[in-house]
C-alpha cells in the first residue's frame, strides 16, 4: 500500500495564533516545508475522526484523550505507599542477588504485576467496608512500576555489591596486604551517613541528563526498548476485562509460588547450622568430588526463578563457562602449584589460583563489554547519520489506504499528542543538571578526598554523551551497559590520579559514571512504557524523582541490614560479593599496571580477552539460526569466579521453561513471569526474618552435612 505524509485529520477550530501554530508543528514533528497536501477534505477528516476509535488497546476496546486522567491524578497517595513497600521488597531481592552472584534480572514486569495486585486488593478491602475509592487506571499502574524500579535500581548503580563494597577493609584483607598496590590507606569502610549522602548527590543526574531527548528517543527514533514494551503490554492487558481475569489467575499463581518459596527457605533454615557448610545450600547432589569443584544443586528458588526469566542461551552460556573453568581450567592450573605459583598459599590468595580466577574472569568481562560498547556506539552514529539524512525527523502519521493502517495512525497520533503535551521544560532539565553538578562537584571531594573537584567536574562534562550512548544501546538491544561505562571511568581516573589515592578515586569515579548512565537508560525505558500506556511524561518524571529519593534511603538501609546481619564479603560465605573483589582488582591494575598479575596470567588473560571479542563477532556475522546457539561471553565469565552451583540452578530453571514451552506454550507465556516472580520474591522476603534471627544470635538447631562413608 502507498503511504503519504500528511497532516492528521482534525476537527475545524478557530484561527490559531503564532504560539498555537508552533505547538501544532511540534505535535506533528513535521516542518511546514515537509508537509504534503492533505489526501482528505475536511468533511472526510471529520468523519474519520468521529467514527474511528482513537486507540485500540491490548485486549480490545478503545480509549480517547478525554479518558486519560491528568498527570497529577496519575500520582496518588496509595500508589506512592505501594511503591515504597515494593521498593523495600525489591531492594532486598536485588541486594541478595547482587551480593551472592552479581546477577539481577529485570524486575519491571514483577513490579507492574505486584503493584496491580496490591492496589486491587486494597480497593477490594475498602469496598467491603463501603468505602468507594477512585478507579485504578493503567496510568497509575505505570507510575507505580516506574517508582519501584527507580528505587530498587539504585542497589545496582549504587555499587553495594561492586565499587562501593570494593573500598572496604574486608575486600582489602581478602586480596591481601602484601599484594602489590593493595594498600591500607586505600580503604573506606561503609557507614550510613556518607553512603546516603553520596547517593543523594549522584543519583539524580541521569534523570536530568537526557530528559530533553525523550521525544527524540521514543518518537523520532522509535527505539523499541524491549523490556519497557513488554511491561507496557502487560499493564495494558491487566486493565481490560479479559486481561483482568487472566491477571487474577496470574496473581494467584504468584502468591502460590511466593508461599512455596518462603516456606521452603524457612524449612531449609532449620538444617543450615552455624557457619556456611551445612544444610541444603551445601548438598552434594552430584557427588562429593563434584561438590569440591562447586558442581552441585543448592535448591535455591531465586536462581531457579532467574533461570525462568533469563534467555536460554544465557543460562546455557553460564553452565558452559562453569564447565570450562571449574571442570577443566582451574583443575589444570592447580596442578602447576609449586611451578607457576607457591604451593602453600591459601585458597583466597591472589598470588595463587585465586588470582587466576579473578583476572581471567575480568578479562572476559572487559572483552565482552568493549566489543558491545564499540558495537553500540557504531550503531548509534549510523542511526543518527541516517536520521540526519532524512532531516532528523521521522513522520509521525502515515495514512494507509486500508483501514488497519489508518487505525494505527490514530493510535500513534493520540500517543504522540499525550506524550508531547505534558512536556518537561528544557530550562528545568538544564538548570537541574547544572545545579546538581555544582553541588556534587563541591560535596563528592568531601566524601572522597582522593577525587578532586576538577575530576568530578570533568566526569559530569562527558557523562551526558555516555548516557546517550547507553540509553540508545539499551533501546536497541535491551542491554544496559552501565557497568562497562563505569569500568572505563574507573581505569581512566585511577590511572589519572596514580598511586597517591588512585584506587579509591577510580572506584568513586566509577560510581559517578554508573549512576548517571544507568539512571538515564532506566528513565528512557520507563518513558517507553509510559508512551504505550498513555501515561504523562510529567507523572513518569515525578515518579522517577520520588523513586530515586526513596532508593537513596531504602537501598542503603537494606544494605546495612545485610552488612550487620551477615558476613558480607567473605569469599567462603554465602554473600561473597564477587564483584567487590573484581572492581578493586581492576582499580589496582589501573594504578600498578600488569606487574600485579601472577605468572603466565597475562598470556591466559589475553587469550580469553581475544576469545571474548571473537565470539561476539561470530555471534554478529553468522545467520540468526546459527548465532542463537553461540554462547554469550559475559554470561560465561560469571561462574569463572563464583563457581558452578548457581549456573546449575539457573540451568534447571531453563530446562523447566523449555519443557513447559513445548508442553503448553500459551500457559507458559501467561504464567512464567508470575511463577518466577513468586519464587524470587518469596526467597527475597525470607532474608528479612533470616537477618533478624542472625542479629538476635538465634542459630539453626540442626547442621546437616555430608562426608565420605568409612568404607570408601
Amino acid at each position: 500500500n502507498r503511504s503519504v505524509i500528511t497532516s492528521p485529520p482534525r476537527l475545524p477550530r478557530p484561527k490559531q495564533n503564532k504560539i498555537e501554530r508552533e505547538r501544532e508543528r511540534e505535535l506533528h514533528c513535521l516542518s511546514p516545508e515537509a508537509r504534503a497536501p492533505p489526501t482528505m477534505d475536511d468533511s472526510e477528516a471529520t468523519a474519520a475522526e468521529v467514527t474511528r476509535p482513537l486507540l485500540a488497546v491490548a485486549g480490545g476496546g478503545a480509549e480517547d484523550e478525554a479518558a486519560v486522567p491528568p498527570w497529577r491524578d496519575q500520582l496518588t497517595a496509595r500508589g506512592l505507599a505501594v511503591s515504597a513497600g515494593l521498593g523495600v521488597l525489591f531492594c532486598l531481592i536485588s541486594l541478595k542477588l547482587g551480593l551472592t552472584t552479581g546477577i539481577v534480572p529485570s524486575l519491571n514486569i514483577a513490579a507492574a504485576l505486584l503493584g496491580y495486585f496490591l492496589v486491587r486488593t486494597w480497593t477490594a478491602l475498602l469496598q467491603r467496608f463501603g468505602v468507594v475509592s477512585r478507579p485504578f487506571t493503567r496510568q497509575e499502574n505505570t507510575v507505580i512500576q516506574t517508582c519501584v524500579v527507580a528505587c530498587s535500581g539504585l542497589t545496582g548503580s549504587g555499587g553495594f555489591g561492586s565499587y562501593m563494597l570494593a573500598m572496604n577493609h574486608k575486600t582489602y584483607a581478602a586480596i591481601g596486604p602484601d599484594f602489590p598496590g593493595n594498600r591500607a590507606v586505600d580503604v573506606k569502610d561503609p557507614s550510613l551517613g556518607w553512603i546516603i549522602g553520596f547517593m543523594f548527590v549522584v543519583s539524580f543526574f541521569g534523570l536530568f541528563s537526557l530528559v530533553a531527548l525523550r521525544k527524540v528517543m521514543v518518537i523520532d527514533y522509535k527505539l523499541p526498548y524491549p523490556s519497557g514494551t513488554a511491561t507496557a503490554t502487560l499493564i495494558n492487558s491487566l486493565h481490560t476485562t479479559a486481561g483482568g481475569q487472566l491477571a487474577d489467575k496470574q496473581v494467584n499463581c504468584l502468591g502460590k509460588y511466593f508461599g512455596i518459596s518462603f516456606l521452603w527457605n524457612c524449612f531449609k533454615w532449620f538444617f543450615s547450622g552455624v557457619g556456611n557448610s551445612c544444610g541444603f545450600d551445601n548438598f552434594p547432589s552430584l557427588g562429593l568430588a563434584a561438590f569440591k569443584n562447586t558442581f552441585y544443586f543448592d535448591f535455591s528458588p531465586t536462581y531457579i526463578g532467574c533461570g525462568l526469566l533469563t534467555p536460554h542461551i544465557a543460562n546455557c552460556s553460564m553452565l558452559l563457562g562453569a564447565i570450562i573453568s571449574w571442570g577443566s581450567l582451574w583443575p589444570y592450573i592447580s596442578t602447576k602449584a609449586g611451578d607457576w605459583y607457591p604451593a602453600n598459599l591459601g585458597s583466597n590468595d591472589f598470588k595463587g589460583l585465586y588470582g587466576y580466577k579473578v583476572f581471567i574472569s575480568v578479562s572476559v568481562i572487559l572483552g565482552d563489554g568493549l566489543y558491545n560498547l564499540i558495537k553500540i556506539i557504531y550503531a548509534t552514529i549510523k542511526e543518527i547519520t541516517i536520521a540526519r539524512s532524512k532531516q532528523g525527523r521521522l513522520p509521525l502519521v502515515r495514512v494507509e489506504e486500508d483501514d488497519e493502517g489508518t487505525k494505527l495512525s490514530d493510535e500513534d497520533m493520540l500517543r504522540n499528542r499525550i506524550f508531547i503535551n505534558d512536556s518537561i521544560p528544557l530550562w528545568l532539565a538544564g538548570s537541574g543538571y547544572v545545579g546538581l553538578a555544582a553541588i556534587s562537584t563541591a560535596t563528592v571531594p568531601m566524601i572522597f578526598p582522593q577525587l578532586k573537584w576538577y575530576l568530578v567536574l570533568s566526569a559530569y562534562l562527558v557523562a551526558p554523551l555516555l548516557a546517550f550512548c547507553n540509553s540508545y544501546g539499551a533501546g536497541l538491544t535491551d542491554w544496559n551497559l552501565a557497568s562497562t561505562y563505569g569500568k572505563i571511568g574507573l581505569f581512566i581516573f585511577a590511572s589519572w590520579v596514580g598511586q597517591n589515592g588512585g584506587v579509591i578515586a577510580g572506584l568513586a569515579a566509577c560510581g559517578v559514571m554508573m549512576s548517571i548512565v544507568s539512571t538515564a537508560a532506566d528513565l528512557m525505558q520507563d518513558f517507553r512504557t509510559g508512551y504505550l500506556t498513555l501515561s504523562s511524561p510529567r507523572s513518569m518524571f515525578v515518579s522517577q524523582l520520588i523513586g530515586t529519593a526513596l532508593g537513596c534511603v531504602i537501598a542503603p538501609l537494606s544494605f546495612w541490614l545485610y552488612w550487620t546481619a551477615f558476613d558480607v564479603g567473605n569469599p567462603d560465605g554465602m554473600f561473597k560479593a564477587p564483584y567487590a573483589v573484581i572492581f578493586r582488582e581492576m582499580s589496582i591494575l589501573a594504578v600498578e599496571g600488569l606487574s600485579a598479575l601472577p605468572q603466565h596470567c597475562l598470556a591466559i588473560c589475553s587469550a580469553f580477552f581475544v576469545a571474548a571479542l571473537l565470539i561476539n563477532l561470530l555471534r554478529d556475522v553468522t545467520p540468526a539460526n546459527v548465532s542463537r546457539f553461540i554462547p554469550v561471553p559475559m554470561a560465561m565469565a560469571i561462574p569463572f569466579y563464583l563457581g558452578a552451583y548457581f549456573a546449575i540452578d539457573m540451568f534447571v530453571g531453563t530446562v523447566i521453561l523449555f519443557i513447559w514451552e513445548r508442553v503448553n506454550e500459551e500457559e507458559c507465556r501467561d504464567f512464567k513471569d508470575a511463577v518466577a516472580s513468586g519464587l524470587i520474591c518469596g526467597d527475597g522476603i525470607w532474608s528479612v526474618p533470616s537477618a533478624l534471627l542472625s542479629i538476635l544470635r538465634i542459630d539453626p538447631p540442626i547442621c546437616m552435612y555430608f562426608k565420605p562413608s568409612v568404607g570408601s
